[in-house]
C-alpha cells in the first residue's frame, strides 16, 4: 500500500511549481512587453488599467481589470507608469498594504529629483514593500527574447523577502538578477540607463584628440608642404593616404596605452614596497578603461587593413605603376629585383598580419560571452602574454616599414619627424621598461609585493 501510494505521489503533478499571479499597473510598451514575457514564462498576468476594455495590444492570455480589482488578485504589483502619475496610488493604499510594489520607472536626466522614484513611491505608500527592478531592461530586449541585449537586472529594496520574490521572477524570465542592496541604491540604478558609455568617454575623447592631431600633422607634411615647395597638388591624399597613415599610428599608440598603466602601477608598487595603498585617481581611471582603449585600437587596426586592401585600386597607384613601366620601356632598361627591399616588404607585411591576428584575438577574448568561458589564468595569458606579443609584432611592423625615415634628411620636412617616428615613442618606451621589469632582480620583489609582502608594514596605509 505504501509502495503504491508513493508511486501515485511520484506521478502526480507538482503543484508547488505553479506561478503566482502578477499584476501590472500600466499598459504601455514596457508593461505589455513585460506581461507577454511573463505569460510565456508561465505567470498568470492581470493588468490594472483605467480602461478595462480588451485591446489588441494586450497579450491575449492576460486579464484586464480596474486598478483596485487587479491589485486584489496579486501579491506582486509592477508599477509600469511614470513618477508624475504615482498620486493615483494613494487612494489604493489600503489595498496595496503589505504587497510588493516593483518600481521600474526611469527619469529624463541624471538626479532629476532629490530622491529616487522608488524611494518616493515608498514614501507615498509606507505600508507597501517597494523594490526597484527592471528599469535597465528595454521593451525591445524583452520582445526579442533578450538574445541581443544585456541580461542583467539590477534589484534593490529594504525588504529581503520581497526582493527575493522579485529576483525569482527575474530568473524565471531568463534574466540575471544583481542584488544592489537596500533602496538607497535606487537612485544609482535609475541613473544607469541615462549614462552614455560612461567608461568610453576618456578613450573616445583621447582617440579623437590624437586622431585630429595626427591628421593635421600629416596634412601639413604630405599636402601643404608638397604644394608649397614642390608645386604638386596631392590634396586627394586626404581621402585614403592620410587616413591609412593615421589609423596604424593610432592603433599602435592606443595598444601601447593599454599596457602603459600596468607599467606605472608596477613602478609605484616597487617604490612604495606595498600593494596596500591606492593608486592615484588618474591611474585608477586609466586602468579601468583599458578594455575600451584596446577595442578602439582594434577598430583603427581594422580600418588600416581595409585601406591597405583598397590601395591597388587607387588611380594614383595605377598612374605611378604605369609611369614606372613606361619609363623602363623608354629607357630600354629593366630594373632588377632588389632582394633587400623584397625581404623588407615581406617582413613588415608578415609582422603586420601576425600582429593583427593577435589583435583580433585580444578583442574576441574581451567579449563577455568569451571571457566568461575561460578561467583567470587563460584570460591573463591571452590579455597579458599574447597582448605584449601583439605589441612587439605591431611595433616591429611599424619599425621595419618606417625605420628608413629615421636617418633620411628628406623625411624631416619643416624639421618635423615622420609620423611613423612619432608613433614608435610610446610603444618602444613601454617595451623597454617591461623588459627591465622581467629581470629576476626586479620581478622577484614585485611578485612578492603583489603576494602581500611589505617593505615597511608599519608605514603602510
Amino acid at each position: 500500500m505504501n509502495k503504491n501510494s508513493s508511486n501515485i505521489m511520484a506521478l502526480a503533478p507538482n503543484t508547488s511549481n505553479k506561478r503566482e499571479t502578477v499584476c501590472i499597473f500600466g499598459t504601455g510598451d514596457f508593461g505589455r512587453a513585460l506581461g507577454h514575457k511573463m505569460i510565456q514564462s508561465g505567470y498568470p498576468v492581470v493588468y490594472g488599467s483605467r480602461s478595462t476594455q480588451i485591446s489588441n495590444l494586450i497579450p491575449k492570455d492576460a486579464e484586464v481589470l480596474s486598478h483596485a480589482e487587479a491589485a486584489q488578485k496579486a501579491a506582486i504589483i509592477i508599477i509600469a507608469i511614470q513618477r508624475q502619475h504615482y498620486n493615483f496610488l494613494i487612494p489604493l493604499a489600503e489595498i496595496l498594504h503589505g504587497k510588493v510594489l516593483v518600481d521600474i520607472s526611469n527619469n529624463l536626466k541624471l538626479n532629476q529629483y532629490p530622491e529616487s522614484n522608488a524611494e518616493y513611491l515608498a514614501q507615498l505608500l509606507p505600508g507597501s514593500r517597494v523594490v526597484k527592478a527592471f528599469n535597465t531592461v528595454s521593451a525591445w530586449a524583452l520582445q526579442s527574447g533578450t538574445l541581443d541585449a544585456s541580461r542583467q537586472v539590477f534589484v534593490c529594496g529594504d525588504d529581503v523577502e520581497a526582493k527575493q520574490m522579485v529576483m525569482n521572477i527575474v530568473r524565471a524570465l531568463g534574466l540575471t538578477p544583481l542584488d544592489k542592496g537596500s533602496l538607497l541604491a535606487a537612485q544609482e540604478i535609475e541613473n544607469y540607463p541615462l549614462q552614455l558609455f560612461p567608461m568610453w568617454k576618456f578613450p573616445i575623447f583621447l582617440s579623437l584628440g590624437l586622431t585630429a592631431f595626427f591628421f593635421f600633422y600629416c596634412l601639413a607634411l604630405d599636402v601643404i608642404y608638397t604644394y608649397i615647395y614642390e608645386k604638386n597638388n596631392f590634396s586627394f591624399f586626404i581621402a585614403i593616404t592620410i587616413p591609412n597613415r593615421v589609423c596604424p599610428v593610432m592603433a599602435l599608440i592606443l595598444l601601447a596605452l593599454v599596457y602603459l598603466p600596468g607599467i606605472f602601477a608596477a613602478i609605484i608598487q616597487l617604490y612604495r614596497g606595498t600593494k596596500y595603498r591606492r593608486f592615484p585617481d588618474w591611474l585608477d581611471k586609466w586602468m579601468l578603461c583599458r578594455k575600451q582603449l584596446g577595442l578602439i585600437a582594434l577598430a583603427f587596426a581594422s580600418l588600416h587593413v581595409v585601406f591597405t586592401l583598397v590601395t591597388p585600386m587607387r588611380a594614383f597607384v595605377s598612374w605611378r605603376t604605369s609611369k614606372g613601366i613606361i619609363s623602363q620601356a623608354l629607357n630600354n632598361k629593366t630594373e632588377p629585383l632588389n632582394n633587400t627591399n623584397a625581404w623588407i616588404s615581406d617582413s613588415y607585411l608578415a609582422l603586420g598580419i601576425l600582429g593583427f591576428f593577435l589583435f583580433v584575438l585580444l578583442g574576441i577574448t574581451s567579449l563577455p560571452s568569451v571571457s566568461n568561458n575561460v578561467n583567470w589564468r587563460e584570460f591573463r595569458f591571452v590579455q597579458s602574454k599574447l597582448g605584449y606579443l601583439a605589441l612587439i609584432l605591431c611595433t616591429a611592423h611599424t619599425l621595419v616599414y618606417g625605420g628608413k625615415w629615421f636617418l633620411s634628411p628628406s623625411a624631416y620636412k619643416w624639421y618635423l619627424p615622420n609620423i611613423y617616428i612619432l608613433s614608435l615613442i610610446v610603444p618602444c618606451a613601454v617595451l623597454v621598461v617591461k623588459f627591465v621589469l622581467i629581470f629576476p632582480c626586479v620581478d622577484k620583489p614585485l611578485t612578492q609585493i603583489r603576494q602581500g609582502w611589505e617593505r615597511n608594514p608599519k608605514h603602510s596605509e
